[in-house]
């Protein structure tokens, strides 16, 4: 049986899982976004401050702070129920160094100029396209952004700080809050990186900056359509569905987090990523999209769009957790919002307990390829090869063509693999009733059942899955696998029940945005500034540091220099 197998279907089933209809969605939000260009003279403003801030994460809770500390009057605009963005459900590791006062406790030499040349290194995947004014902004002002957050009541753990090689750097710059609590209420997933965002919020609230929730942007207000000054934003109440018009007397910050849960705007960077991929900081914190697709509408540039092709680190991984829709990190039962991420996942303490196939029912590439290499001394980390696999292995033909698809990928197992990895298949550990984790007595009936998960926009036929099964038991009896290098195939799958759970690539990082210069400040189409307008975190392009420092330092100087823009007359 050839590696890879084609199935014939015709549109209708194909379209049946939506996949042009997300596209098409996300085409009739750009129309709206046309349809909307008034000018400024219009719009009856409901709400003013000198700095409005949208998103309350790692970036927008700092460039608030920092506005409120040069004077500024404040006024965050959250879309969420609480604060914190991808920050607050992150592991709070916080990569800021140039000579802070933790490195010179641990000894640890470090520089400005270090922090630069390190992110700017031609012979490294992850900062070879780096924007380097970005970076020389960045490093220029690490040792005050880190004195920044110690004084704003964020603590790090009394421990070495260390390094990820795969991101290119030498020095160890990376420190870890302190969480806030063991409250689920109050850190969303019991993670650490409740320690950065609660004493932000904290102190932003206690400074005087006003915090909206519950409130989503959905235009940005230019004195002319794609011209002049940034004036305000429209924001729509998700509570009261109604529009309130929010005037910046200085600037608009848009700190939105990046773009990942954007199909739109994912898909201009890799026209692959169709809806099925989930999303790492999902269900709690969207990667919106909302400030690279609201800031092109007023004619604002992408920048460094090449950082979105690293193959390096962390923009698309293998999931760690599977059986579950959301399986970055592992959601913890009686938060505020598991019952949106449907259950935990199960994770895989040996990938030679089960296969992985397509959509269509077929293995693509040998299991036992890891998430992420610490360190590939700046060359392309192999795990890419899978996921490129993994979002074009299945082929089928659509009205007498052949077409590459996407679609689901899926973990088979037999009982034999449940018992040697420990398994519960039940909720809360995998998600049964959104169509994420199945079982039955015979391979047929698995692939039959697999038709009940959203995602899978073609069948899979069950003498696919039976084909492919027998055919890799035939492997474990002869001790290799000719058709992908797995090594040393040891299990037959073949004692029922079966199982399918759900193992498709998880999108992460954004590492490209809106561009920006050393200010942060939006530029347009032409290379022009647009005045009132900045950007920061994973929301603006130019630098694919991964995490909160680069989020953290963006936002701080943001922060600092619309709160130095001469108010609008």
């Amino acid at each position: 049986m050839a590696k890879q197998q084609d199935r014939a279907v015709d549109r209708r089933t194909f379209l049946r899982g939506g996949a042009a209809a997300g596209v098409g969605a996300g085409a009739a939000v750009l129309g709206g976004i046309a349809a909307r260009e008034v000018g400024s003279a219009d719009v009856e403003w409901h709400r003013e401050a000198d700095v409005v801030v949208v998103g309350s994460g790692a970036s927008g809770m700092p460039a608030a702070i920092r506005a409120r500390d040069l004077g500024a009057s404040v006024l965050i605009v959250e879309e969420n129920f609480d604060i914190g963005g991808h920050g607050i459900i992150s592991q709070g590791s916080v990569a800021l160094g140039g000579g802070t006062s933790i490195q010179k406790k641990w000894g640890i030499e470090d520089s400005a100029d270090q922090i630069y040349l390190e992110n700017t290194r031609p012979d490294h995947t992850h900062t070879r396209y780096n924007d380097r004014k970005v970076v020389r902004a960045f490093a220029d002002h690490n040792v005050e952004a880190l004195e920044f957050l110690l004084a704003n009541g964020v603590r790090f753990t009394d421990v070495r700080p260390h390094r990820v090689p795969a991101e290119g750097v030498h020095t160890f710059r990376r420190q870890t809050a302190i969480p806030w609590s063991q409250d689920l209420k109050e850190t969303i997933n019991n993670t650490a990186g409740s320690g950065l965002m609660r004493p932000l919020e904290q102190s932003a609230r206690g400074k005087g900056v006003e915090i909206l929730l519950k409130h989503q942007m959905t235009r940005i207000i230019r004195e002319e359509p794609s011209a002049g000054r940034v004036l305000g934003i429209a924001v729509t109440n998700l509570e009261g569905d109604g529009t309130v018009n929010i005037r910046a007397r200085q600037a608009v910050i848009a700190c939105t987090g990046g773009s990942s849960s954007n199909l739109v705007i994912r898909t201009i960077y890799n026209p692959l990523l169709t809806e099925e991929y989930q999303v790492g900081c999902e269900p709690y914190s969207r990667q919106s999209g909302d400030a690279e697709q609201q800031g092109m509408a007023i004619g604002a540039s992408l920048g460094a769009t090449n950082n979105m092709r690293t193959e390096s680190y962390l923009a698309l991984v293998k999931p760690q957790w599977l059986g579950c829709r959301y399986g970055y990190d592992r959601w913890k039962p009686g938060g505020p919002v598991f019952d949106k991420a449907g259950a935990s996942g199960i994770p895989v303490a040996d990938y030679q307990d089960l296969i992985l196939v397509d959509m269509l029912g077929s293995r693509f590439f040998d299991e036992t390829v890891g998430v992420h290499l610490f360190d590939m001394e700046g060359k392309a980390d192999p795990v890419f090869d899978y996921l490129s696999a993994a979002v074009s292995s299945a082929v089928m033909e659509v009205d007498g063509v052949k077409q590459r698809v996407g679609g689901p990928i899926w973990a088979i197992f037999d009982a034999e693999a449940v018992a040697r990895e420990e398994w519960d298949l039940r909720h809360p550990f995998v998600d049964i009733e959104n169509g994420y984790c199945f079982s039955a007595d015979t391979l047929e009936e698995l692939a039959r059942a697999l038709s009940r998960n959203p995602y899978q926009k073609a069948p899979m036929t069950p003498a696919a899955l039976r084909a492919t099964v027998d055919r890799y038991n035939g492997f474990v009896d002869q001790g290799s696998d000719p058709d992908f290098g797995k090594p040393a195939p040891m299990y037959k799958i073949q004692t029922p029940p079966f199982h399918a759970a759900w193992a498709t690539p998880i999108l992460h990082d954004t590492y490209s945005g809106l561009r920006v210069n050393e200010k942060f400040q939006v530029v347009d189409v032409f290379g022009a500034v647009i005045d009132g307008f900045y950007c920061a975190g994973e929301s603006a392009g130019g630098f694919a540091l991964h995490g909160l420092g680069r989020a953290i330092v963006g936002g701080y100087i943001a922060g600092t220099n619309a709160a130095r823009e001469p108010a609008a007359s």
